[in-house]
């Protein structure tokens, strides 16, 4: 009967502030601390379950031949929420710190061969995002199900299997209509205003009457080293070696349209397009930053001792921060940014298209 719903059934809360078992309680006196870790760690489960549920709806905005501009708006409010999330997971940290090293060791050898290792909601996050098993840091030389029972593993290998959200932005950055209009070649415009900034750097080098000849000489090798970079970045066959090579993931044509978004990104038709490509770069920095922060709780804890799962603790923990990324190439955009007073003109059919200003 309607009106008859109550809190605590809606919630589940029997079951659900039922579910702290301490095992340091079955061979002795309970560890006070025990419950304390449980419970981080399974508000942690419940963020993760929010974080696929948000994640899930941005593969479906962006799946599909066309991608309408409301459902960029959607997806990227859909990651504004994993963001916030991500703040959330940081500060549980927190909060897990006001237990102490000596309080850990009370209870932390009845939780073998249990870890983090196993939380198949945290690979499916990753696979999501669009992790692939070639980028991660290899933990025994075994494949990163290996400790998920079998239904967690095929779990997490059926997400790494569908299209990830990084899949579906390369696709969809790959489709965008404004780098070439046949009125406007961004590529074009864009190459030659970056050689006329490099040019303009390397004179004010040479001019510079308070360098020393050794530093002018140590800054023009410096410049060097820029002007291959944006070489390799006009190279497109060069580009696609350096892909293979794993020194980039997003595809050339990806890359150049992400490039147009941000340097044009004060066009009302690309501000939307640019906050998801900015989002997803906070993200990829956000848990980036967690991992780091668990790394140091992990050192804090144990020091250099095994982990529960039988890890370097610490030490895998942080190379996994190094390596387990995403987004790279679009946290490394700003290699290629050139000052806004240097930007090509737009013409101005171009500048009405990108605007809005439709006229019937």
């Amino acid at each position: 009967m309607a009106g008859n719903l109550y809190y605590g059934d809606y919630l589940k809360l029997d079951q659900l502030l039922g579910a702290q078992e301490l095992e340091s309680a079955k061979a002795g006196p309970a560890a006070h601390d025990e419950m304390l870790f449980i419970i981080v760690h399974q508000a942690y489960e419940l963020w993760f379950k929010q974080i696929l549920w948000e994640l899930d709806a941005v593969t479906r905005c962006l799946s599909g031949g066309r991608v309408d501009e409301r459902d960029i708006a959607a997806a990227v409010h859909h990651l504004e929420r994993v963001a916030e999330i991500q703040r959330l997971l940081m500060q549980q940290i927190d909060v897990l710190e006001t237990m102490t090293p000596l309080d850990f060791l009370e209870f932390r050898d009845a939780l073998m061969p249990a870890s983090g290792f196993q939380s198949a909601q945290w690979r499916m996050i990753e696979n999501r995002l669009g992790m692939r098993p070639e980028d991660r840091v290899r933990f025994s030389n075994a494949k990163y199900t290996s400790r998920l029972n079998d239904a967690d593993a095929g779990r997490v290998e059926q997400v790494e299997q569908e299209p990830s959200i990084f899949d579906l932005v390369q696709a969809w950055l790959e489709r965008t209509p404004f780098v070439d209009t046949g009125m406007f070649d961004f590529w074009k415009a864009y190459r030659e205003a970056v050689s006329g900034m490099l040019e303009a750097d390397e004179r004010a080098i040479r001019e510079n009457v308070t360098l020393t000849a050794e530093e002018i000489a140590a800054q023009l090798k410096g410049q060097e080293k820029t002007r291959e970079h944006f070489r390799a970045l006009f190279d497109a066959d060069l580009y696609e070696a350096q892909r293979q090579a794993g020194d980039r993931r997003l595809s050339h044509a990806g890359l150049k349209a992400a490039l147009l978004i941000h340097l044009y990104r004060a066009e009302p038709i690309l501000h939307g397009p640019f906050r998801l490509l900015q989002i997803l770069a906070d993200i990829d920095e956000g848990f980036t930053a967690w991992r780091y922060r668990h790394a140091l709780m992990a050192m804090r804890m144990i020091g250099t001792k095994i982990g529960t799962g039988g890890s370097s603790g610490h030490k895998y923990l942080r190379e996994a921060a190094d390596r387990n990324r995403v987004y790279t190439d679009l946290i490394n955009l700003s290699t290629f940014f050139i000052p806004r007073s240097a930007l090509p003109a737009l013409p101005d059919e171009v500048a009405r298209q990108l605007g809005f200003q439709w006229t019937g």
